[in-house]
C-alpha cells in the first residue's frame, strides 16, 4: 500500500456550500401522519370520507332547518313521485294525474291544489272540480283512457318537471320521503356507531386479556366466544325485545352483545404475536405489571387493526339495522329506519318504485363509503398489505 502524503491543502476547512452535502430531503414526520397523508391520497377513500362527514352532517342539521317532522302525513298528497309528468289544457293550466287517478293543479312546479270528484256517470267517466278548473276523466274505453278540458279538449302533454314540494316524493300516506330519510340516517348511523364503540371496548379488552394470558383462560374464553357466534343474531333480538320490548335499545343492545367476538378474535391473534417481541420481554423483566403491559404496550401496537376493522363493522351493523327493520323487529312505526322504508316501498313497489329507490341507494352509498375508508385504512396504516 502507498503512502499518502498529506499535504496543508488538505487540511484546509470546508467552505459552506460543501457542508451540507448529506442533507435531509424529506422531512420527519409522526406515524399517524403519514397514515393519514397516505390515506387522502386514495381517492376512494377521500372520496368515503367526504361522503360519511356529509351523511353525518346531513343527519344532525336538516331536521332543525324543516318545519315538518318525520311523522306528518298528508293524505291528499299520497304517492306523489320525485318528477312529476305534466299535462296542460287549451287555456295553459298545468295538472299531475298520479297512479291513484288523483287530479293536482301544478304552478311553478309545486302542487296548488287538488281537484275534487264529482261522480256524473261511474260508468264512463269522472269530473274533476277546481277553482275556474274541469277536468273530465273518459275511461269508457279502459285500453285508452282519455282526459279532456271544460271545451272538450284532450289534455296534451307539457313535459316533466321536479317536484319542488317533495324533492324525493311520498309515501302512501302523504310523509315526505326526503325528510323520512334523513331520519333514517340518524337512527342507522346512531345504531351503528354505539354499537360499534361498544363492541370496540368489549371486544378488545376480552380479546387482549385472553391472547396475554394465555393457556386454560385463553381456551374457556375463547369457547364462549365460539358459543356465541353460534347463536343467530334474530334469535337474540327476539329474545331481547321480550324483555326490553321493541325499538332502537333492543338493536343496540343486540349487537353490543354479538359483535364484539369478531373484534375479540382480532385482538387476541395481534396480541399473541406481539408479546413474543424484545419490548414486551423487557418490560416484564423490569417488573411492569400485566395489566401496563396489556395496555401500554401490547393494546397500543395493535390499534392499526382494530381501527380497521372498527370501520369495517360499521357497514355491517348499518345493514343488520336495516335488515331487522325490514323484517319487523326492528324500530316501531311510524319512527323512520332504512328498514323500514325499504319495507313500506315493497308493497307498493310495482307501482311506485321511487318509494324504494332511496332508501336502497342510502345503504349503498354508506355501505360502500365505509368499506372504501377501511380498505384505504389498511393501505395506509400497513402499506405492505397494498396489491
Amino acid at each position: 500500500m502507498k503512502d499518502i502524503n498529506i499535504t496543508k491543502e488538505m487540511l484546509k476547512p470546508l467552505s459552506d456550500d460543501k457542508k451540507d452535502l448529506e442533507q435531509v430531503v424529506f422531512k420527519s414526520m409522526p406515524y399517524w401522519h403519514e397514515v393519514w397523508h397516505r390515506l387522502i391520497k386514495n381517492k376512494l377513500a377521500l372520496l368515503g370520507i367526504i361522503t360519511i362527514v356529509l351523511l353525518f352532517l346531513i343527519a344532525i342539521f336538516v331536521p332543525f332547518l324543516v318545519d315538518y317532522d318525520y311523522s306528518d302525513d298528508n293524505l291528499d298528497r299520497v304517492n306523489i313521485p320525485p318528477v312529476m309528468e305534466i299535462l296542460e289544457d287549451s287555456e295553459g293550466n298545468k295538472y299531475f294525474i298520479n297512479k291513484d287517478y288523483r287530479v293536482y293543479a301544478i304552478e311553478n312546479g309545486r302542487i296548488s291544489k287538488q281537484l275534487q270528484v264529482k261522480k256524473e256517470d261511474f260508468m264512463k267517466s269522472l269530473t274533476y272540480y277546481g277553482e275556474n278548473m274541469n277536468i273530465i276523466m273518459d275511461y269508457s274505453n279502459k285500453e285508452n283512457i282519455k282526459y279532456l278540458d271544460k271545451q272538450g279538449n284532450e289534455l296534451v302533454e307539457a313535459g316533466k318537471i321536479w317536484n319542488k314540494d317533495n324533492i324525493l316524493g311520498t309515501d302512501i300516506f302523504g310523509r315526505d320521503l326526503f325528510i323520512r330519510l334523513v331520519y333514517g340516517a340518524r337512527i342507522s348511523l346512531l345504531v351503528a356507531v354505539v354499537a360499534t364503540i361498544v363492541n370496540l371496548f368489549i371486544g378488545t379488552i376480552y380479546g387482549g386479556i385472553s391472547g396475554y394470558i394465555g393457556g386454560r383462560l385463553d381456551n374457556l374464553m375463547m369457547r364462549l366466544v365460539d358459543i356465541i357466534h353460534t347463536i343467530p343474531l334474530t334469535l337474540y333480538v327476539i329474545l331481547i325485545m321480550v324483555v326490553v320490548g321493541a325499538g332502537i335499545n333492543s338493536i343496540i343492545i343486540a349487537l353490543s352483545s354479538v359483535y364484539w367476538v369478531g373484534m375479540a378474535r382480532l385482538v387476541r391473534g395481534q396480541v399473541m404475536s406481539i408479546k413474543q417481541q424484545e419490548f414486551v420481554m423487557a418490560a416484564m423483566t423490569m417488573g411492569t405489571r400485566k395489566k401496563d403491559i396489556l395496555m401500554k404496550h401490547l393494546l397500543p401496537n395493535s390499534i392499526g387493526p382494530i381501527i380497521v376493522s372498527m370501520t369495517m363493522l360499521i357497514p355491517k351493523a348499518i345493514f343488520v339495522e336495516a335488515f331487522l327493520s325490514y323484517i319487523g323487529l326492528g324500530v316501531p312505526r311510524p319512527m323512520a329506519s332504512w328498514g323500514t322504508l325499504s319495507n313500506d316501498a315493497v308493497q307498493t313497489l310495482n307501482m311506485y318504485p321511487y318509494q324504494l329507490i332511496a332508501p336502497a341507494i342510502a345503504i349503498s352509498v354508506t355501505m360502500f363509503a365505509f368499506n372504501f375508508l377501511g380498505d384505504g385504512l389498511r393501505d395506509a396504516i400497513d402499506p405492505r398489505l397494498r396489491k
